[in-house]
């Protein structure tokens, strides 16, 4: 008699095991007819906002020394960059080292001076005046200036923009693909945005200190225009 029942609750268990399996099956069958797309939607602008990265740097075999001249000229660039009417909430400190460099010999290494080295970043909002900013950080005694870099005040708004544009063209796909197959769009099932990561600013060439700074030619910056992308992939459902 155990036997026996132990036998009928094997069998008893087996509708079971297979009813979730017929449940997934049955809702696998059951999803809409659908469209799915990728629309996308572009904005472009002018820049009205401008970064430039600015930097000075000394060298001595006392570091205390060297970084004395680092702080004397990098006060001297920042009272000019004020003359020129650069606020203090415009500036930030971006990098500062003071490092002792090497010289090799015979695969030994030797002492050779203490490097100190401070680096500004400006933020402009007046994208025409970055070539007279340069100009005056490399009279002033700024010894490396580059990163220059464009961006937009309002570029969260641009990029709401660009990604309305984006699902309008997603929607003007799909219904053209629909009228290809003979039958509606019905209403949006689905909406993802694919996120595109602006590109990593390109840093302009150095221009290093001269000695005539004042005779120098005047640097020229060309903003060129912004472009924001917007993409989304977009499910409709059809309607015959």
């Amino acid at each position: 008699m155990r036997h026996l029942v132990a036998t009928l609750s094997v069998f008893a268990l087996v509708p079971l095991a297979l009813a979730p399996a017929a449940r997934a099956q049955g809702q696998e069958e059951q999803k809409p007819p659908s469209i799915v797309v990728n629309g996308e939607g572009v904005v472009r602008a002018a820049p009205d906002r401008a970064f430039v990265t600015v930097s000075v740097e000394s060298r001595d075999k006392n570091p205390s020394e060297a970084q004395r001249e680092t702080a004397a000229a990098m006060d001297a660039v920042r009272k000019k960059l004020a003359a020129a009417g650069v606020k203090d909430d415009q500036i930030k400190t971006v990098a500062y080292d003071l490092q002792l460099e090497y010289d090799w010999d015979q695969g030994r290494r030797i002492a050779r001076d203490y490097l100190s080295r401070d680096a500004i970043e400006v933020r402009l909002d007046d994208v025409a005046s970055v070539g007279k900013i340069i100009d005056a950080a490399v009279s002033a005694g700024a010894t490396n200036v580059g990163g220059v870099r464009f961006d937009l005040k309002e570029r969260d708004a641009l990029e709401r923009e660009a990604l309305r544009l984006a699902v309008d063209d997603a929607r003007a796909r799909a219904e053209a693909a629909a009228t290809g197959a003979g039958v509606r769009v019905g209403p949006v099932l689905r909406i993802e945005e694919q996120r595109i990561f602006p590109p990593r600013p390109v840093p302009m060439m150095m221009k290093a200190a001269v000695a005539d700074a004042e005779a120098a030619p005047e640097t020229t910056i060309s903003a060129g225009e912004i472009e924001l992308r917007g993409q989304v992939t977009l499910t409709v459902r059809i309607e015959q």
